[in-house]
Formats: structure tokens, sequence, C-alpha cells
């Protein structure tokens, strides 16, 4: 069978039982990095006096997820097979879900372990009530679809979470703040690691920090969901308003993140 294992996201002891026996028992584990893998199986190893007797160690990534799958056979989960991405639970902005449909559609036995989470923890840490919360994962780098997903989770009346790295952290709070400066937004550095930090205020004000902050590390951001009052509108609504069409393209520019003049073109074109 396949087993999806989690692993550390920064500190070795909150590795579980069920994860070390899973990884002890493995004949083969598919990695996102067999050179992170190696590393932590090495450690586990001398940590906890324990033996893997695994035979086979494959990299199994978002470039050649696709390709490995095209050599499997039903036949091969005959035996234990594990699956680790480089920190944390696979399959949440890691690799492992096509692992986990294959096993769907061929009726294989699967199982997934429970373990560090980013994204849990962090939402724990926040202090935030809402009981509810999207999670977006990475923005893109640049370009519109960068600007799509961070104006969709600006707008959002859910709690929303993305993770981020230290090269584009303080560019993301700046957009952050220049949409919303009173938005109040929470920044949980490394973690579990032996820096782990983390911070509360506006988005001003974090920003405005940040500017003299030592921002290495991995980070999760927890962003305060938008008020809404009333009933909300969405892009229909504006799209059914008889208003003038740059008034209407400036509208919903801001609600889908798209440019004034893409909106305004595609509004005359339906004219």
């Amino acid at each position: 069978m396949l087993t999806l294992v989690p692993t550390p996201i920064g500190n070795l002891d909150d590795i579980s039982k069920r994860a070390l026996t899973a990884l002890s028992e493995a004949e083969l584990i598919f990695c996102e990095d067999t050179r992170v893998t190696k590393k932590l199986l090495q450690l586990l190893s001398e940590r906890e006096n324990l033996e893997f007797n695994y035979k086979d160690l494959k990299s199994f990534h978002s470039h050649n997820e696709n390709q490995v799958l095209k050599t499997l056979t039903p036949e091969d989960f005959n035996k234990n097979i594990v699956y680790v991405s480089d920190a944390g639970m696979p399959c949440v902005s890691d690799p492992g879900a096509t692992l986990v449909q294959y096993c769907i559609n061929n009726n294989l036995e699967y199982d997934v372990l429970p373990g560090a989470n980013a994204v849990l923890t962090a939402f724990a840490m926040s202090g935030f009530l809402n009981t509810e919360f999207t999670f977006f994962g990475f923005l893109a780098h640049k370009g519109k679809e960068r600007n799509e997903k961070l104006t969709k989770v600006m707008q959002s009346p859910i709690l929303s979470i993305l993770y981020e790295s230290p090269h584009r952290l303080l560019k993301t709070l700046e957009e952050i703040k220049n949409i919303d400066e009173n938005r109040t937004v929470f920044l949980a550095k490394e973690i579990t690691k032996l820096h782990q930090k983390t911070y509360k205020a506006s988005a001003l004000n974090i920003y405005e920090d940040f500017t003299k902050e030592n921002i290495r590390g991995e980070w999760v951001i927890v962003i305060e969901p938008t008020e809404t009052v009333g009933a909300s509108l969405d892009v229909k609504d504006i799209e059914n308003l008889d208003i003038a069409p740059k008034v209407k393209a400036k509208l919903l520019a801001k609600m889908t993140g798209k440019t004034v003049k893409e909106i305004y073109q595609q509004l005359l074109d339906k004219i």
C-alpha cells in the first residue's frame, strides 16, 4: 500500500511514532528531493537508534510526477511505498496528490498520517477568532496572475492564509498595505525552528517594521477578512449596472485584478 508521511517542518521531535514505523517498514520511498530525504533519514536513524531498510529512493516532484506515474503498475503497490515531501504534509502546497489519485483510480489501499503542518499551526497561533479560512499557497512571482490572486485574497470575507519566501515577503507586505493599510495581518516565521517568531499588527505597521526587520526564513501570512456591510456585490451585479463603461471597467478591475484597459475593451466588444 501507499502511505503518505508528513515530516517535521523544523523540529525533529515532531516526527511521530507512526511516521517512524512507516519509514522503517518502507521498501520504496518516493520523495520530493532525494538529498533532503537521505539527510532526514540519517538524522532520524541516529536520534532514534532506528534502521531504515528501504531498497529504493526515488524522486517524485512537480516536474516529473506525470512521467513517474506512467512507469507504475498497480502491482508495484504490493510492497510498502511511502511518499514524503521535503517538509510538512504532502499534498498541502507540496506534491503527492497525483499518487493519491492513482490509488483511487486503481482501487489501491492508501493512508495519510497526520503530522506537522505550517498552515494549521499558523492558524492556531494567529489569535483570530474566525473558524473558517482559505489557504492560497504561494502567490505567483509577478504579473496578472499575482495581481488577480492577491485581489481575491484581500476581498475575501474569510480569513486568508498565504505562504511566502523571504525574497518576496516585503513586496507582498507592501502590496497588502497599498490595498488596505488598516487590515490586521499576522506573520509567523520559521515555525517550530530555533528562530521562530510571530508578529501581528495593521498592514501599515507591519510593513514599516519589516523595512528594518531580518526577513530570512520561511513565512506564513494570515490576513484578516474584509468587512462586508449588507449584501455583497459580485462581478455579474456590476456588469448588469446601467452605468458608463469606463466607470464599470474601474469597478470590475478592482474586483478581478485585471487592468481597466482590458475590461473596458471587453465591455466595448459586447456593445
